[in-house]
């Protein structure tokens, strides 16, 4: 009943905004027949998609320019995902779009000048169609397309659209504007799917991460198809192997994925009842990732929000721009023939452009170097062990973060009355914005920036809708907590992750599962159910255990909801009600690595080493790519899923802890894991950190290797008070020791009969083995794994 209450009080809220925007005479239909034409003016036409969720017509920001576009029907803004020549808007008077006789569909402005064409010139062109995908095509009379604007999309990629190497996204300049900007996503002469700025300054790609190469990147660039499409269910797939999951999967929703005007890729998802659109996956979770986000000389520091902000001696170029950055108040030409000071800013760098690097040397003699060169506009220094100097000959890409251990020093005049900033508490524009928004429910891409608005009237308009919003807000939390029983200690969590992921009822689960009926797994937090939802997906339900309290709860969700990598399990959503706590995760067809590697039904060789390679890469991605530093504390067969492909996904994080890297927390003794897989600091009640994560991942090699369980590994009989791995590794480094040649093919599993590749075999030995050293302090980090790995990958000895 509370349920239907909000419903409706939303929709009432949903009909009073439209009503408020007036609405002109106009016509809508299926198809513009040749001939025929679309005017701006207040009996414009339109065309509608079948289903009407899409629209195509003239679109207005202001009292006089017009874009042809197509827009959802039912957003609340009438977001744009197609525009007809985006920089340049036609007059509000006279333009039309028609199909003339030889085909062409043309756009013209009040003066007959060509605005923008299609590439038709054929006289077998009928109509012009709005499909259900939001597909504006030219058809013959046979129903064949000969154009599609999918093949020319602006900013936004739709379901079903293929993305390639001929096309690319590109950004607005600013909020609220259809001017191109410098963010594009595209497809690299390498074939792999990047993120680039590309300002008239400087081009510099962002993502991927630049400082990782392409496997670190869990990217391929040996498919040269390059298409890349993100389908009805909220999938992505590229053809470089990058793919990711939208947090409400399912059918049945209205998305987009748009390269937005701050440089970051997002996928929305559309709010039916409220014309709001929600962010269900983003590229980049840290906003000054984006290179060039904030212009020249520029600096994007975390006050605690991103925002863009001037150094001293700096200052803004256009407040509503900050892709133009910030200029000098003094004469740069004239600043060698000055004496001058270095001023510092602290943890803070400008990314690229230096005209010297050197390492080891002194403050001072960094110091001088820029004080010779008139092409130093800065330098950066940096003392880790060594001194470490970058001579800057520009300052692009600025950031600053209090992580980072290094200080930028900027050379000004010496009569320039500047001091030391604190940048962390910076007053300015967020970084990427245009203005200052006010947001009323879920963000979205664009907002009416009409200048003959009377903002006076609409004020008042705004401030009571926003005050009955609250009011709602307020009201469903006090129903949800209510009826639930969740402590306020735990308020904080759920709303930090309840609009990223999709709340179930137990109700929900227990149909889906069957009353719990298919059991996959057991461990130590908890049973895994298979079930199916009602949107057909098949899925794994896990059951937490009573023993799991509720912070540890929502401390898992939230951990693996930032996490995102073709290595590692995705969650799809939650329950808490009552004493039940559930997870709701993709389900793998192939289940848990230990069913196909000590079973009958075994893995070969190839398929082994693409799992150890996986899990290596999701284990790396954990420990040194997370926002946060994640330990996952029990890496076992168990834990390494595989899908219909056999390519692995660790799972069950319900042990994992979280810790910020180099701070107090950044170790923990909380012993927990499996026997067999558990480093020796755990039994010694030593700290914990990510190398445990190391020791297990270097037992599981070496059982892939051996194809035998560690608890089975036969124990010499001298050597019976000493522990199986210990041994196994004292053993293996006396036969290398003493030069025996066939000391790999003694260790790898005779049930392949011979078919492995010897390279890779030792290298995963020799890895293995250094992974289990008992002094973790000698063991490699996951990183160096990886790349070890990726080295003999192409070995085919065998």
């Amino acid at each position: 009943m509370r349920r239907h209450i909000l419903a409706y009080l939303n929709l009432f809220l949903l009909l009073n905004l439209l009503s408020s925007f007036p609405l002109s005479s106009s016509r809508s239909h299926f198809n513009l027949k040749r001939g025929n034409s679309i005017s701006v003016g207040e009996k414009s036409e339109f065309l509608i998609s079948p289903d009407n969720s899409f629209t195509c017509g003239f679109y207005s920001l202001g009292t006089n320019a017009y874009w042809f576009a197509i827009w959802f029907t039912n957003s609340r803004d009438r977001t744009v995902s197609w525009t007809a020549n985006r920089d340049r808007p036609v007059n509000s008077k006279g333009s039309k779009v028609t199909i003339r006789g030889d085909g062409t569909m043309v756009l013209t402005d009040v003066d007959g000048t060509v605005v923008w064409q299609t590439n038709t010139t054929t006289t077998d062109v009928a109509a012009a169609e709005l499909l259900n995908t939001g597909n504006l095509v030219l058809k013959n009379r046979q129903g064949e397309i000969l154009w599609q604007s999918f093949d020319f999309p602006t900013d936004t990629l739709l379901p079903s659209q293929a993305f390639t190497k001929n096309t690319r996204l590109r950004s607005a300049r600013r909020q609220g504007s259809y001017e191109s900007g410098y963010f594009n996503l595209y497809f690299g002469s390498d074939n792999v799917l990047r993120l680039i700025s590309d300002s008239p300054d400087t081009s510099t790609a962002y993502w991927p991460n630049p400082d990782f190469d392409i496997y670190r990147n869990g990217r391929t660039n040996y498919n040269s198809s390059r298409i890349a499409v993100l389908d009805d269910m909220g999938k992505f797939l590229s053809s470089d192997l990058f793919q990711f999951n939208t947090s409400d999967m399912g059918y049945g929703i209205k998305r987009r994925m748009t390269m937005d005007y701050d440089g970051n890729l997002r996928v929305y998802s559309l709010d039916n009842l409220t014309g709001l659109w929600d962010i269900t996956w983003q590229a980049l979770g840290q906003p000054c990732n984006v290179r060039g986000v904030c212009g020249r000389n520029a600096i994007c520091v975390y006050a605690p929000q991103s925002i863009c902000t001037c150094p001293p001696g700096f200052e803004v170029n256009n407040a509503n721009d900050w892709n133009a950055g910030c200029k000098a108040t003094f004469n740069e030409t004239l600043l060698n023939s000055l004496q001058v000071k270095f001023l510092e800013l602290p943890h803070t760098d400008f990314y690229g452009f230096d005209l010297n690097a050197t390492n080891p040397t002194t403050w001072e003699t960094c110091r001088d170097m820029c004080l010779v060169d008139f092409r130093c506009q800065a330098f950066s220094y940096r003392l880790l062990g060594q001194g470490f100097c970058f001579i800057k000959s520009a300052l692009f890409n600025g950031y600053a973060s209090p992580d980072f251990v290094a200080s930028i020093y900027l050379k000004l005049p010496n009569n320039l009355n500047a001091s030391k900033p604190d940048l962390f508490h910076a007053s300015s524009s967020s970084c990427g914005s245009s203005e200052q928004e006010i947001v009323v429910g879920s963000p979205s891409m664009y907002d009416f920036n009409n200048k003959s608005v009377r903002w006076a009237y609409i004020y008042p308009f705004f401030v009571g809708l926003g005050a009955i919003e609250l009011l709602l807000i307020l009201l469903g939390w006090w129903f949800l907590f209510r009826k639930h029983g969740i402590p306020a200690s735990v308020e904080a969590g759920y709303n930090m992750i309840s609009s990223q992921f999709r709340v179930y009822t137990y109700s929900e689960l227990k149909k889906a599962t069957n009353n719990f009926k298919e059991e996959l797994g057991r461990g130590g937090s908890g049973a895994v159910y298979k079930g199916v939802l009602s949107d057909d997906r098949v899925v794994a339900v896990k059951r937490l255990g009573h023993v799991f309290q509720e912070e540890e709860y929502f401390a898992e969700i939230s951990t693996i909801g930032k996490i995102n990598h073709m290595n590692l399990v995705r969650i799809w959503g939650f329950c808490s009600e009552r004493r039940n706590r559930l997870l709701v995760y993709e389900y793998l067809d192939n289940l848990s690595l230990d069913r196909h590697l000590f079973g009958p039904n075994f893995l070969d060789w190839k398929q082994r080493y693409v799992v150890a390679l996986g899990t290596a890469k999701g284990l790396a991605y954990l420990h040194h790519e997370c926002l946060e530093w994640v330990i996952h504390c029990d890496v076992k067969p168990e834990n390494i899923l595989l899908d219909s492909e056999f390519q692995p996904k660790i799972a069950d994080f319900g042990l994992a802890k979280l810790s910020q890297r180099g701070g107090p927390g950044s170790e923990f003794t909380r012993i927990r894991g499996t026997k067999g897989y558990m480093a020796p600091e755990w039994a010694l009640n030593l700290p914990i950190t990510a190398k445990v994560d190391v020791f297990g991942y270097g037992v599981v090699i070496l059982e892939m290797v051996r194809g035998v369980r560690v608890c089975n590994w036969v124990v010499e009989e001298e050597d019976r008070n000493e522990a199986a791995i210990t041994n196994f590794v004292r053993r293996i480094k006396e036969e290398m020791q003493c030069g025996r040649l066939d000391w790999v093919e003694s260790v790898v599993d005779s049930r392949l009969g011979g078919g492995f590749s010897r390279n890779q075999a030792a290298a995963l030995i020799r890895t293995g083995i250094c992974c289990v050293e008992e002094d973790k302090n000698k063991r490699p980090t996951m990183a160096s794994v990886v790349q070890t790995l990726l080295e003999c990958e192409q070995e085919n000895d065998g």
